[in-house]
């Protein structure tokens, strides 16, 4: 079992639920990327032969959520599209089998819905609109941008550790002191021993918003996902704008915490992949391909080449 894994039947002791629902925000403008992304979502740019949200609903389907909400924005409307039947494409690929059943599978992942954020007032702003749909419930919030290996699952321990707790469950990862700027930054302390066999669990003392490296609390950073009560849709309401003008739901989670409900995290040690600037979705891109068992070999066999070869010349293709 993964270090990440973790045993269903403890949560259900407590008698609390366990969260059975994603909220994926997919709204930015994704200005890095342009003009790439003015009329292909960021989120579908592909990873080989994956779109990214492909990846991230995999990901919470590996978990047991069946039910995603996308936060939407205008002209992005073909990111539902994506998992939407094709008859059309399903009749053409009738005698290509495996290639069929890769299509198909895109329709089963999940039940998709959307919800549009009409402005891009933050993150808080953009899970704030999922409360219909949510409800009081907990829930999971799945960013549009990074994903980590399956092979590694994050998301299970996460859902257990809330439905243990009964709060709100961060999961972490360590960056470079000059990386603190870019990220939400946490500090902690040990978590109860109760909690100890989820996985490396802490629990937050505080939370603060993309902090310089001198004033930052730890180098523990925020990865994108996190399962929360659903009385955090009251917090954000009470959360007023913040780092960039925007409401941060790392000030709401910290409003939270202040108000007495728990914290926690978990800090993930697997490979996580951030596709949220170009240099990173590259990585990803070439990290991916090189692991592939049809496309791995040939793969690395060419890149050695590449890397290798005169920079004004290239390899031989």
């Amino acid at each position: 079992m993964s270090e990440h894994s973790a045993n269903p039947s403890a949560a259900a002791a407590t008698g609390r639920p366990r969260a059975v629902k994603a909220v994926i925000p997919a709204a930015g403008l994704a200005t890095r990327f342009l003009p790439a992304t003015k009329a292909v979502p960021k989120e579908l740019l592909p990873v080989v032969d994956r779109p990214v949200l492909q990846y991230i609903v995999e990901e919470a389907a590996q978990a047991g959520i069946g039910d995603v909400l996308l936060i939407t924005g205008r002209g992005k409307t073909s990111m539902v599209d994506h998992f939407d039947r094709r008859p059309d494409l399903e009749e053409r690929l009738a005698e290509k089998p495996d290639l069929l059943a890769e299509v198909k599978r895109t329709e089963e992942l999940a039940a998709i819905y959307t919800c549009r954020q009409p402005e891009q007032l933050g993150l808080g702003h953009a899970v704030g609109y999922a409360e219909s749909h949510v409800g009081d419930q907990p829930f999971a919030v799945l960013l549009g941008d990074e994903f980590v290996n399956l092979s590694e699952p994050l998301l299970p321990a996460m859902l257990e550790l809330q439905a243990r707790t009964g709060g709100v469950v961060l999961a972490f990862f360590e960056v470079d002191a000059a990386e603190t700027k870019r990220y939400g930054i946490a500090s902690v302390e040990p978590a109860e021993s109760e909690l100890t066999d989820i996985g490396e669990v802490v629990k937050v003392t505080g939370m603060v918003e993309k902090p310089k490296p001198e004033e930052a609390p730890s180098n523990l950073a925020v990865l994108g996902r996190y399962v929360l009560p659903g009385k955090i849709f009251d917090a954000i309401r009470r959360t007023e704008p913040g780092s960039g003008g925007e409401i941060q739901l790392t000030d709401a989670m910290e409003l939270l915490r202040t108000e007495g409900t728990p914290v926690h995290a978990i800090v993930y040690r697997g490979i996580r992949y951030d596709t949220g600037m170009p240099l990173g979705y590259l990585q990803t891109v070439v990290q991916i391909a090189a692991e592939r068992e049809d496309l791995g070999g040939e793969f690395r066999k060419w890149l050695a080449e590449f890397v290798n070869s005169d920079a004004s010349g290239g390899p031989n293709t």
